[in-house]
């Protein structure tokens, strides 16, 4: 379905557009749950009319076996546990920790193959993913000795990426016998009612937010969700969860940026130098990217 070429311009638009995720949170002020609540189900009302208007996917709808309908149960569940665990993270430590902790997924990804698809990994592959934890593991160094606060907003962030491996590894296997709009719609839409639940069950408040806030509710629907994370369940179709987690390595450079542009953070020399191994790790990993085609 996609050329090499065409592969790389979309997974970068689509980490272009998560990049910004972050920012968002930062400037949203609400309680996590709440955040990625409005986030995923602004999103997934963004996609119900394809998924209402579409001939495919309302015959996906009807012929849905019931293991299809439980995976996307779960799939809702793990990205609505990754999206509660990343925002609380970026509360105690900062943007470019977070994101490029966050964004170690094809780690979890590699084990998930070797583990449960009985997949041989290539020895390029575990070796950019090494040298992408060692630049995890410098950034981390870095915060821990700022602050033990800090540690926490990593360690955090670390068992959000494994959760959010988990969502694109069950999107991978739904992938192959429904649309990436019924996927998305159904998994966004399963997760905001878990999240709503969530929200109500700690008596966080709904309502009642700033109009900046909410600009950061639609920021992170339009762009974040449906400019970036839907690019990437379009994609499992014909790429691994492997080689799209581990595109998404590419997400610290932009948000670091941003951060930087609109937030006014600093850029740490611990930091970049994580950043520049993750870098070499992700360009390890894709060479040549072909092999990683499904």
């Amino acid at each position: 379905m996609y050329s090499s070429a065409a592969t790389y311009c979309i997974l970068f638009l689509g980490v272009f557009a998560l990049s910004a995720s972050a920012i968002f949170v930062k400037l949203a002020d609400a309680p996590s749950a709440v955040i990625a609540l409005y986030r995923l189900a602004i999103a997934a009302l963004v996609l119900m009319p394809f998924l209402l208007c579409s001939r495919l996917c309302r015959c996906e709808l009807k012929t849905m076996r019931a293991h299809r309908w439980k995976q996307s149960a779960a799939a809702g569940f793990f990205l609505a546990l990754h999206y509660v665990l990343w925002f609380e993270s970026l509360k105690y430590t900062s943007v470019a920790s977070s994101t490029v902790i966050v964004c170690l997924q094809p780690l979890f990804s590699l084990a998930f193959d070797k583990l449960l698809s009985k997949r041989t990994v290539k020895k390029t592959s575990v070796v950019g993913c090494v040298i992408a934890l060692c630049g995890c593991a410098v950034i981390g160094f870095g915060d821990f000795q700022i602050s033990g606060r800090s540690l926490w907003g990593d360690i955090l962030a670390f068992i959000a990426a494994g959760v959010i491996a988990l969502y694109f590894y069950v999107g991978e296997n739904i992938r192959k016998s429904i649309s990436a709009v019924t996927y998305s719609t159904l998994s966004y839409g399963t997760s905001a009612v878990m999240l709503f639940l969530y929200a109500v069950l700690l008596q966080q408040p709904l309502t009642g937010f700033t109009a900046q806030t909410w600009q950061a509710f639609l920021g992170l629907a339009f762009i974040s969700t449906i400019g970036g994370q839907f690019i990437f369940n379009l994609l499992l179709k014909n790429v691994s969860a492997t080689a799209v987690t581990m595109g998404i390595l590419g997400e610290p450079i932009g948000t670091c940026l941003l951060a930087y542009i609109i937030l006014h953070e600093s850029v740490t020399l611990q930091q970049f130098l994580g950043i520049v191994l993750i870098m070499a790790g992700m360009f390890i990993f894709f060479y040549p990217f072909k092999k990683f085609l499904q």
